[in-house]
């Protein structure tokens, strides 16, 4: 049996890679490891909390003696880190916990794992360490046909993509200085169910619900490669089990859309599914001040993955789209809970605790 930890397991991304594994493959013990913020709700895995193969642990990433002592009692074998704070506004707002997470809880995540693998006879034989990231490391493309391939250097223009692009650097300096087996991917932007309600798709088809104004940053133009989130779960999964150490992937849909366009097919699809006249909501757009910094294009070059794996996404993005306004509109009751925050509460009731927050050894 293989004991992996799926940090961030209860966000949008993670709880659909914990769904995945954990159906999949019976003979593994995956352990869902989240701290529970804002962006993690248990309700997202529902379907899956009383499976024998499953288990919950309440966790801060940066709390290195809880996870050191986590990666002995289970005999961790694999970690797959995709706990992150992701927001850019938020990030702007607030760095220094973007910086204290995404960076300091990386290497404490490392160091644990390091600590243990080369206490065991067979030291990493067999162990993986798989860190996901985001296209925003790479920066900004121009409005042309240039694609962010593995070999694109660095250029980060947020606080967020800063703090990603710090965490990748740890990850693969604990492989070259320790020889760790570890493997960086950076995805572009998914959709899909059980996303948070700050993201541009479930926040809008929320609006939309209750015709509330459609805030669009500057005219709207800024470009993004899309990709459904099962397909991300697929390739996250490929990757763990098929990638060779050390190599990074790329991630993507070759599906780029304009922020104004997508947003007028999710106003039309959640119109029509609404049984509300075509485009009768397209009067709730309503442009804002652009975002600091805000990036022009990403796209993803996931020719590599392709070629080397096999992977390649399974649904064109109207099909994704159709997909996930249908979710969204058939599980009111996730979306309102999430939105009036309610569930916070039950998990801090629940565990009655505020975790505790210790520095990494020296």
């Amino acid at each position: 049996m293989k004991n992996i930890v799926i940090t961030g397991g209860a966000g949008f991304i993670g709880s659909h890679v914990v769904r995945l594994f954990v159906n999949k493959y019976p003979e593994y013990k995956i352990i869902n490891l989240d701290k529970l913020t804002y962006a993690g709700n248990l309700a997202n895995l529902k379907d899956i909390e009383d499976k024998p193969n499953y288990k919950f642990v309440r966790m801060d990433i940066c709390d290195f003696d809880a996870f050191y002592k986590l990666m002995q009692d289970e005999q961790i074998d694999g970690i797959i880190h995709l706990a992150a704070e992701s927001h850019v506004d938020r990030s702007i707002k607030d760095p220094f916990t973007f910086a204290r997470t995404n960076v300091m809880g990386t290497l404490s995540l490392l160091q644990a794992a390091k600590l243990y693998w080369e206490s065991l006879p067979e030291k990493y034989e067999g162990k993986r360490f798989y860190h996901i990231s985001t296209d925003e490391v790479y920066g900004a493309l121009e409005f042309d046909d240039t694609l962010f391939t593995e070999e694109t250097k660095y250029n980060p223009h947020s606080p967020y993509s800063a703090s990603k692009a710090s965490s990748d650097h740890f990850v693969r300096a604990y492989h070259d200085t320790y020889g760790m087996p570890t493997i960086v991917t950076n995805c572009s932007n998914n959709y899909g169910p059980y996303q948070f309600p700050e993201k541009l798709i479930p926040l809008f088809i929320n609006n939309i619900r209750h015709r509330k104004p459609l805030p669009v940053y500057g005219k709207g133009e800024n470009v993004r490669d899309w990709l459904y989130v099962e397909d991300h779960a697929r390739a996250i999964d490929t990757i763990f089990h098929n990638g060779k150490i050390a190599e990074t992937y790329n991630i993507g849909g070759f599906n780029e859309w304009k922020n104004i366009d997508i947003i007028k097919v999710v106003i039309k699809t959640v119109d029509r599914l609404l049984g509300r006249a075509e485009g009768e909501d397209l009067d709730l757009i309503t442009y804002v001040t652009d975002r600091l910094g805000h990036d022009a294009r990403y796209a993803i070059d996931s020719r590599k993955l392709q070629a080397e794996l096999g992977w390649e996404p399974s649904l064109q993005f109207e099909e994704g789209i159709e997909k996930t306004v249908r979710w969204y509109l058939d599980n009111e009751e996730w979306m309102d809970n999430i939105t009036s925050g309610d569930y916070e509460k039950y998990y801090d009731e629940m565990y009655a605790t505020s975790l505790p927050v210790r520095p990494l050894k020296q």
